[in-house]
């Protein structure tokens, strides 16, 4: 199944509570139970004004349509072609 990382540009994003992240959590985690198992949160990357998620999903539409059922946005969503690490130049 395709990989996405998602940029949601959300101003503040770095200063947000651990409370604050656990209740957008919470309601993401919410969405995604409700859509069933096809889309999965794999993880997600805070930074000052952006958080940068990981989701595998059939397809771009199903990451849209969890972004829109949770009132998050969805900057750009890109879909994952390859994966590198160090290993790779060996």
């Amino acid at each position: 199944m395709p990989k996405y990382v998602i940029e949601r540009e959300i101003p503040g994003a770095g200063k947000l509570t651990p409370a604050e992240l656990q209740a957008i959590s919470q309601k993401s985690c919410g969405v995604l139970r409700a859509m069933g198992p096809q889309v999965q949160w794999v993880e997600s990357y805070v930074t000052d004004d952006k958080i940068y998620c990981v989701y595998i999903a059939p397809d771009e539409a199903s990451v849209r349509e969890h972004a829109t059922r949770g009132g998050f946005p969805a900057n750009r969503v890109s879909q994952v072609r390859t994966k590198i690490d160090p290993t790779t130049s060996e």
